[in-house]
């Protein structure tokens, strides 16, 4: 047996729950703009930091020894791989050229490479610095400023990077922040995840942490002191090992960092100036297979498994340009 409801019974059960989808609709967007506007008194709020402490990582403190500013102006890129990297580690950088960094990889879609290094340390630094700039010339794809270039100072080279993005590369659409050990499918982040026709603002996914904490314990290597972060946890942020944000968060985030302390964690104090600016990070998790998009953990390599992420962590120069000649058969067999 077939039931069926009068045609006056189903306009009005229809009437009655169109008003409610309104009713909720309407108090979702009051509420949203309530608390919008309540953030943004509190944005308003703050102090600035210090300046003889702002300007330990304030890009004006430093000066560039090896720069690309037309690099943008030659272009306009729909995105522009950042890729902080030591000085000497030159086979990675070549990995990354030959790889994923590769400019036309993707037809009819602008993408720019671009590795942020400090100056080098240790006996060997004038040669690796000689050698660094030869590098450049050939290239044309190294920015450096002169602050020694260490795990501490990545902080300062995470915000000079924000900085070259706002000055020299407004036109871009989207900018991916990647360490130089990483495994990235090209292919899925532009064509799955961004999408070329369409541009995001204030937008920023990853491998969001939700419930990151300070160390307090002197000896961890991310001991974070009481007095430089007295709460007792972190603001979601994404992890440093590879994230994607619309080019208009890079002006945002070098403002906001004039409001946030600076701590050593570059990945933290990113989320910690998103914080200021109430901006919540996107986590890049695929619904349909159930898994994390940016994989911060090193995956044995299997062809299918490495064609459903954006990123895998983990690589030396020569595991990665092995892997991608193989990967390139994904779109066809996968």
């Amino acid at each position: 047996m077939v039931w069926s409801l009068p045609e006056e019974m189903v306009r009005i059960f229809l009437a009655k729950n169109l008003f409610l989808v309104f009713v909720v609709l309407f108090t979702f967007l009051v509420a949203f703009f309530w608390l919008s506007g309540k953030h943004a008194m509190s944005v308003q709020s703050l102090d600035p930091v210090a300046p003889e402490i702002y300007k330990l990582i304030s890009p004006s403190t430093y000066k560039y020894v090896l720069n690309q500013p037309d690099k943008c102006r030659e272009r306009r890129p729909f995105l522009v791989l950042v890729v902080p990297v030591a000085p000497d580690k030159r086979a990675s950088r070549d990995a990354i050229r030959e790889t994923w960094g590769w400019e036309d990889h993707i037809p009819n879609v602008g993408l720019l490479r671009i590795f942020f290094v400090g100056l080098p340390t240790g006996e060997n630094h004038l040669s690796i610095q000689e050698d660094l700039e030869r590098e450049s010339e050939k290239h044309e794809d190294i920015v450096q400023m002169d602050f020694m270039d260490n795990y501490y100072n990545l902080t300062i080279k995470t915000m000079m990077i924000m900085n070259w993005l706002a000055s020299s590369c407004q036109e871009a659409s989207y900018a991916m922040k990647i360490d130089s050990d990483i495994f990235l499918n090209v292919d899925y982040l532009v064509n799955k995840l961004l999408v070329p026709n369409s541009t995001r603002k204030n937008y920023i996914t990853g491998s969001v942490i939700k419930d990151g904490h300070p160390r307090r314990d002197k000896h961890s290597k991310w001991y974070m002191p009481e007095d430089v972060f007295p709460e007792d946890m972190y603001p979601p942020y994404v992890s440093g090992a590879g994230y994607v944000f619309s080019a208009d968060l890079s002006k945002k985030i070098s403002m906001a960092s004039r409001f946030v302390r600076p701590i050593p964690f570059e990945d933290i104090y990113v989320g910690l100036c998103l914080r200021v600016l109430g901006v919540q990070p996107v986590y890049g998790f695929s619904l349909t297979s159930m898994h994390n998009l940016f994989e911060i953990y090193h995956l044995k390599y299997q062809r299918c498994t490495y064609y459903e992420r954006v990123i895998v962590t983990g690589f030396q120069p020569d595991q990665l340009i092995q892997i991608w000649h193989d990967f390139q058969k994904a779109k066809f067999t996968c």
